[in-house]
């Protein structure tokens, strides 16, 4: 008992100090993070940038989270909003007008523009507009006090991103930044161009998720689902690349009974998604032989070769010569699959153009989170009412 009470201590001990020696180390890295900028701040504000523009200040760091250009006719506020945002990782140009900031975005790339509402001759407003015409790439966040609050719900009707309410802390600042970052990167994921790839045997399936794989001799349904034909006459079928990356990992696989008998359109199988569960119908009719109870415990392994090891049933195809022609395959379910990208992307931005500029309360009363609409909608033309 007392040899096992000195190995137990002593494990304690190892672990405490362990444990104590990490957080020293974290305080070490974020003092020495922020010591880097506020050097950073100094000299940024020590460099002389008027020829860019008159009222022109900038600090710019390593590997920023963000570049960001503020604009605000009170030099106190620029001063304040620049240490905050610098402290926390960011790069950051400032001046006092609109159009010094409007002569900066057609030089330099920025990822957000944030702009005072209330300034003398080119208003927020006027910023906001002015950005989304020339720079439509940039977000822009609108600085409001209470008295705006209508005026700055007006920006985002005009393109504005969000806005933020003054006065506010280091701490409300940054958090409101960080999450505009996070919302930004999801956009950008969104409207980036996916590339459609027919693979054909040998040929490794891309891991990206923003190449679709279609291989050769699978057949598509217009549900999304994949058709396989066996040498003895089965038919293996998965989901297919397009709602496994479009719409994120799957988290869970309801799986068919054996021996279940399905019509074509019928539901075979569920996935579900974060906050989302999607029926997916059969491609074809007939009974189910077999189901890959793997995916029960493990549905990430469906990102796993998915046209091989991800099947998700195997049925004995009941009408295979009538059904089949009314699947893609080939060149036609490439041509098929950039019709949908694009009917996609359409939906995304009008979803996006929706809700810009409301806030979470829709999802805090009840309503399915972004993610979930945009399924809900991609999905509608194609699944049984």
């Amino acid at each position: 008992m007392v040899v096992a009470s000195i190995v137990i201590t002593t494990i304690l001990v190892f672990i405490l100090v362990d444990l104590l020696l990490r957080l020293a180390l974290t305080r070490v890295r974020r003092a020495r993070t922020r010591k880097e900028r506020e050097q950073a701040l100094d000299l940024g504000l020590s460099l002389d940038v008027s020829d860019e523009a008159p009222t022109l200040k900038r600090v710019e760091l390593e590997q920023p989270r963000a570049r960001i250009l503020a604009v605000d006719d009170e030099a106190v506020i620029l001063d304040s909003f620049r240490k905050m945002l610098v402290l926390g990782g960011y790069s950051i140009d400032t001046v006092e007008s609109g159009p010094e900031a409007l002569g900066l975005i057609r030089k330099h790339d920025y990822d957000f523009v944030f702009t005072d509402l209330k300034m003398p001759g080119m208003d927020g407003i006027e910023v906001t507009k002015s950005v989304r015409h020339l720079r439509p790439d940039i977000d822009v966040i609108v600085i409001t006090g209470y008295a705006t609050i209508e005026s700055a719900v007006e920006t985002v009707q005009h393109g504005a991103m969000d806005y933020v309410q003054k006065p506010f802390t280091e701490d409300e600042l940054l958090e409101f930044v960080n999450k505009a970052v996070i919302k930004r990167q999801a956009h950008m994921e969104q409207r980036m161009r996916h590339k459609i790839r027919l693979v054909h045997p040998g040929t490794r399936e891309s891991k990206s998720r923003f190449e679709l794989n279609v291989p050769a001799g699978v057949f598509v349904s217009p549900q999304h689902a994949w058709a396989k034909l066996e040498m003895n006459g089965s038919v293996r079928i998965g989901v297919d690349d397009l709602l496994r990356k479009l719409f994120g990992p799957v988290e869970e696989v309801e799986l068919p009974e054996h021996g279940k008998k399905v019509r074509q359109g019928e539901k075979l199988f569920s996935i579900t998604y974060a906050g989302a569960t999607l029926d997916v119908p059969a491609p074809l009719s007939g009974r189910v032989i077999a189901a890959n109870t793997e995916h029960r415990d493990h549905p990430e392994w469906l990102a796993v070769k998915p046209f091989e090891l991800g099947w998700i049933c195997a049925i004995d195809p009941a009408d295979l010569g009538g059904e089949l022609p009314g699947l893609r395959v080939g060149g036609e379910a490439v041509a098929w699959y950039q019709q949908e990208l694009d009917r996609f992307s359409d939906l995304s931005e009008r979803l996006r153009a929706a809700n810009e500029g409301r806030e979470t309360g829709d999802e805090a009363a009840g309503g399915p989170p972004e993610g979930a609409r945009l399924l809900e909608e991609f999905t509608k033309p194609f699944l049984p009412a």
